[in-house]
């Protein structure tokens, strides 16, 4: 097989995603090795919790808006230098200093509220990592929209192996988690950089009031709507914090993966064929296209899924330490979360600009997860906030797929191949009830 021709715009994106969280992993499992303590580990995850939890709405917001109108809005004609990208940059630069200036000013609530801490530990390296860093998260999607996917492998490639060695070397060393944070905000300042050149040569420094009026107002539902049902990961946290301790909190996060195949693989594909939609006058062709590579993700993706359902509690104790074994049990039920991954009506929504419904079904998705992991939690502890994510992403994703077929007259057969989706989820899902019924021995 040419790998050359195989990559693509969905292609390096997803190597993206999946390479970064390769990284993250193995910096979870050198730090289980380490000398740390659970409970120094902790506090790492609250942090890098805590970064997520206060940037992921916007941040998603302004990308996957972005994505559908570079090449397609009302206020610059497309040109090879379009203020496009420098007017994004500018917009995720103000978001970052407005945010860390409120989560500063709030700190005694916010940080009691987030991460049940009466201040943020290592507070000034924090903010200077957030504000850093979250910027930079635009740097792969411009590459996308560049069409340079080979530029997005490269990037990856390095940044990540840079990571790597700067957070894992000082721990090995025998030093703490603020040697390890020394190293995270010295690459993330490496992006930065890198981004800022990389929107310079290929943007004009002209700031829009009109664009970025035009960007916010297709945004907003977008942050709105990820604040909502994106936070869902951010409130299990909440959750488990507020009532399970530090050490409980490191196996949830542990735990709480969802393979990062499903989530990572599946959000970069929709990504990538936003443009595609957006851009694309007969979308019936745009839907087909959206059918086979979904297909092809669902290939790939359920039997991985289904191994490491199998192997789990063997494997847990081996990769972590045998302290973390209850994580395997999470693990489990958000491996399920791949049913819901590899349908993709909100693409179809999103690359139409439809961004009100999302928020409407969003809200409907956030209600329907706070009541299920509280009422949950109660009986399954920290499996039955893992349960109460898995019930609202089916419900959430079964809305969407109607709101389709009612009102946008789009078939779920035109974009979701039926007949293996049923497939593998009624197998998942009868593997997944063998393992925890110790079917095997586990």
């Amino acid at each position: 097989m040419n790998f050359s021709k195989q990559i693509n715009n969905v292609s390096s994106l997803q190597f993206f995603q999946l390479f970064r969280f390769g990284i993250l992993f193995i910096i979870s499992i050198c730090f289980a090795k380490s000398h740390l303590t659970i409970s120094e580990i902790g506090i790492y995850e609250k942090l890098i919790f805590l970064s997520g939890a206060i940037s992921f709405f916007w941040v998603n917001g302004v990308i996957q808006s972005l994505l559908p109108l570079y090449n397609n809005n009302k206020t610059f004609a497309k040109t090879n230098k379009s203020p496009v990208l420098f007017n994004a940059l500018f917009i995720s630069v103000i978001f970052s200093i407005i945010i860390i200036s409120i989560l500063l000013i709030t700190e005694k609530n916010s940080s009691s509220f987030l991460i049940s801490t009466t201040e943020i530990p290592y507070k000034w390296l924090f903010v200077v990592f957030f504000v850093v860093s979250t910027p930079a998260f635009l740097l792969e999607y411009v590459y996308l929209l560049l069409n340079k996917p080979r530029s997005i492998i490269y990037y990856s490639l390095l940044t990540f192996s840079l990571q790597f060695v700067a957070v894992v070397f000082p721990i090995w060393l025998g030093y703490g988690i603020k040697e390890g944070l020394y190293g995270l905000i010295a690459v993330s300042a490496l992006r930065l950089i890198w981004l800022i050149i990389l929107v310079l040569k290929n943007s004009k420094p002209i700031i829009s009031l009109a664009f970025i009026k035009e960007h916010l107002i297709l945004a907003t539902p977008l942050i709105a709507g990820a604040l909502i049902s994106g936070s869902m990961p951010y409130i299990d946290g909440i959750i488990v914090s507020s009532n399970f301790d530090n050490a409980t909190f490191a196996i949830y996060r542990y735990g709480a993966r969802e393979l990062p195949l499903a989530m990572l693989l599946a959000n970069a594909f929709s990504n990538a064929m936003l443009p595609e939609i957006s851009e694309n006058n007969d979308i019936s062709i745009a839907l087909k296209s959206l059918k086979e590579k979904s297909k092809r993700l669902m290939h790939f993706l359920f039997p991985i899924s289904i191994i490491l359902i199998i192997i789990s509690h063997w494997l847990y104790p081996i990769i972590f330490n045998p302290q973390f074994i209850k994580g395997a049990e999470v693990f489990n039920v958000f491996l399920l979360l791949v049913i819901t991954r590899l349908v993709f009506p909100q693409t179809i929504l999103l690359g139409l600009k439809k961004t009100n419904i999302l928020l409407i079904v969003s809200i409907i998705e956030f209600i329907i997860k706070l009541v299920f992991s509280i009422w949950l939690a109660k009986y399954y502890g920290i499996v039955g906030v893992a349960l109460g994510t898995l019930i609202a992403f089916i419900i959430e994703r079964a809305i969407l797929i109607t709101i389709n077929y009612k009102y946008l007259k789009i078939n779920p057969n035109q974009y979701i191949d039926i007949k293996w989706i049923s497939f593998y989820s009624t197998l998942i899902i009868i593997v997944y009830f063998f393992v925890e019924r110790n079917i095997y021995g586990f």
